[in-house]
């Protein structure tokens, strides 16, 4: 007997004397690309194409290959498609809904291909009609809402997300997506939090609901009121918690620590878990795939709902084994990193059980130590966004009064190993010394990371300014709440101070850009904080002399500032205004240095001592604290609450709109894969 081959639609016989047999779905879909009805001459036709396997290429590029005026001629055909499509969703035989939701996927992302052209016709007129559409999407959305609820098949749901996912995305501009209008109306949100509260579910399909709750949160957010912004803000019971957890398991599965990477045995047992997360070169740099839609669901997540920063203190065991998710390499050079999928591979759960000798840890923590990673490298796009949505999330927390009071709580300490970017200068940090700290210290070392491993031509500004809002917000609360935090600020002050030292030296250059003013008046009003208010929020008041020691010590950078703003302020060009506001910014820092200055020469010269040791500095300090005249300056406690809509709309919409072009571009033909799913109906007769 001659061997058959399937290929493209067609079932071809070995022997080239016969022409090539089409599969009989295939030939019914000619039958629907046909003007007239094809249940006309085939009443069981509607009944017999969901029993056949779904040909999505085929269909897709049948779709494709029409032009405008083509598919209008065959509208009616695909609205009945479509409304049969839905009717199959109600059905008990699982391979029908199999084959509609898979129908469903294939009619939406091929209309939409038509529609990108200038055919003119409207993606709701084509799939279902104007008169219709409401009755469709509203049988559409509850039997969608049926299956993701239902005990039933986990692959059911899975085929539901990316149905749901593919009719999200089928613009790049999701608030241009007229058919979430009905999304909206017919809302799935309990379903969502329903799928992420049940670990298995969560486990399966936690990914895929996620990025679907942040591009549904996202639509059309400023212009109308959306019931998915709505909800969310209101979320106050367990689900609360499955979110955020899951979230953040996701993102720690692209984390370890540096040292742990090298352990013996562990290293190996890890990767098998993981896959390839982490890219280790020669430097021991440890790059992670970020992935920009998990972290705008978690900024979501704790925009809009405090319970979810709540949630960011609950305790856990540490999570090192815990599985979820992993993102596979991506399936052609072109895609790239921020959206990336996990495997559609089903996860098996090696949870680690509650046991006193395991360490327990916090989603907090998590988050640091992902951040720490992610903020490293900002070269790339997707990093550069990755990193700027932890800073804007750490923003938010940093705005939180419980948030902060679990941060500075002096009873909750923990020991947080952040990964610390390798340099020449400095040497490799003793991490299993790690003292316990209440976490507030860890966020004040994540700033202090990024400021002093981003100077470089390429100045993420942006970044820069967030990391210091972060820092000041911090310092108000402790100031309001007069805590007295154990922390050593003198890395603090060194690393500010190189960072105007690096403004200083690359004024030229970094001016052509930036308005560099902006970033030094934000730092020199650090310094003015502690002058001002340090007495009541630093640990001791030897603190407070070490402050004035390093203001001293560096008195040749604060005057080198001094001199440039002078410069510029004196002058008639674009930065006079900005100028001059750091140069009365100065005003405290300069008096310091002119009082104490000429009385340590004086004590140097009198005790014939030619350089002074750090205690005889202090001592001088000490001694001449009472004749020191500082002014009052005002505001240096105050700050501008973060709000998203005023500052951050455009960063947002072009964030959401990279997403949506990744998901669809990753909703590829071998995600929607039915081997699996006829494997699971096996025994179904």
């Amino acid at each position: 007997m001659a061997q058959v081959e399937k290929r493209g639609g067609l079932l071809r016989k070995s022997s080239a004397s016969k022409k090539p047999l089409k599969e009989k779905v295939v030939l019914m879909y000619d039958e629907i690309f046909m003007t007239e009805d094809p249940s006309k001459c085939s009443p069981r036709f509607w009944e017999e194409l969901f029993l056949m396997k779904v040909n999505l290429e085929y269909l897709e590029g049948k779709l494709e290959s029409l032009d405008g005026e083509e598919l209008m001629k065959i509208k009616d055909n695909i609205n009945c498609l479509f409304q049969h499509c839905i009717q199959a969703l109600g059905e008990d035989h699982p391979i029908r809904v199999v084959n509609a939701l898979q129908t469903l996927c294939a009619l939406i992302r091929g209309v939409h291909q038509k529609n990108k052209s200038t055919s003119g016709f409207d993606i709701i007129n084509m799939l279902m009609g104007f008169d219709k559409a409401e009755l469709c999407m509203k049988n559409l959305m509850e039997s969608l809402d049926s299956l993701l609820c239902a005990e039933g098949s986990e692959s059911l749901k899975s085929l539901c997300l990316k149905l749901l996912l593919c009719l999200v995305t089928v613009t790049d501009n999701i608030s241009q997506n007229t058919i979430l209008e009905y999304v909206m109306i017919n809302s799935i949100f309990e379903a969502i939090l329903q799928i992420l509260s049940h670990p298995p579910s969560r486990r399966e399909h936690g990914y895929d609901a996620v990025v679907l709750l942040a591009l549904l949160v996202n639509y059309r957010k400023y212009e109308s009121v959306n019931p998915y912004i709505v909800k969310l803000s209101i979320v106050d019971d367990e689900a609360t918690l499955n979110v955020s957890i899951w979230i953040l398991f996701f993102l720690f599965r692209q984390y370890k620590d540096k040292e742990e990477e090298h352990q013996s045995g562990f290293f190996s047992a890890l990767t098998n878990m993981v896959g390839s997360m982490f890219i280790a070169d020669a430097h021991e740099k440890i790059s992670v795939q970020t992935n920009e839609a998990i972290l705008l669901a978690l900024y979501e997540a704790v925009h809009l709902n405090r319970n979810f920063i709540t949630v960011l203190a609950q305790s856990h065991p540490e999570m090192g084994l815990v599985t979820t998710p992993v993102s596979p390499a991506p399936t052609t050079p072109a895609t790239p990193l921020g959206t990336t999928p996990p495997s559609s591979d089903v996860i098996s759960s090696v949870e680690l059980p509650l046991d006193a000798d395991v360490q327990t840890s916090n989603l907090l923590i998590t988050f640091l130590k992902y951040s720490s990673i992610v903020m490293q490298d900002t070269k790339d796009e997707h990093r550069l966004h990755s990193g700027k949505l932890c800073l804007i999330i750490l923003t938010c927390i940093a705005e939180d009064q419980y948030a902060n009071a679990f941060l500075h709580d002096d009873n909750m300490n923990f020991r947080v190993n952040l990964h610390r970017m390798p340099m020449r200068h400095r040497k490799k940090a003793a991490d299993k010394n790690l003292p316990c700290r209440p976490l507030v210290c860890a966020v004040l070392d994540l700033m202090v990371e990024f400021i002093v491993t981003h100077m470089m031509k390429e100045f993420p500004m942006d970044l820069y300014i967030r990391c210091i809002q972060v820092v000041h917000k911090l310092l108000c609360y402790q100031k309001k709440c007069r805590v007295r935090l154990h922390y050593t600020w003198r890395e603090l002050w060194s690393a500010l101070i190189n960072l105007l030292k690096f403004l200083m030296s690359n004024e030229t250059v970094l001016l052509a850009k930036h308005n560099i003013f902006t970033l030094a008046l934000m730092i020199v009003n650090l310094f003015n904080m502690f002058i001002t208010y340090g007495d009541t929020f630093l640990p001791t008041p030897s603190s407070y002399d070490e402050l004035y020691y390093e203001i001293i010590r560096m008195h040749q950078s604060f005057d080198n500032l001094y001199s440039m703003v002078l410069r510029l302020s004196t002058n008639t060009g674009q930065w006079k205004e900005a100028a001059s506001k750091v140069t009365h910014a100065l005003v405290n820092i300069r008096a310091i240095i002119n009082h104490f200055n000429p009385k340590i020469e004086s004590y140097a010269a009198v005790n014939h001592i030619s350089q002074l040791s750090e205690e005889q500095v202090l001592e001088v300090v000490r001694a001449n604290y009472d004749t020191l005249t500082l002014k009052l300056q005002d505001g240096l406690d105050q700050y501008e609450r973060y709000s998203e809509q005023h500052k951050e709309a455009a960063f947002f919409k072009e964030l959401v709109r990279s997403i949506s072009t990744n998901v669809r571009r990753n909703l590829a033909f071998h995600t929607l894969s039915q081997e699996v799913l006829l494997k699971e109906f096996s025994t179904i007769s």
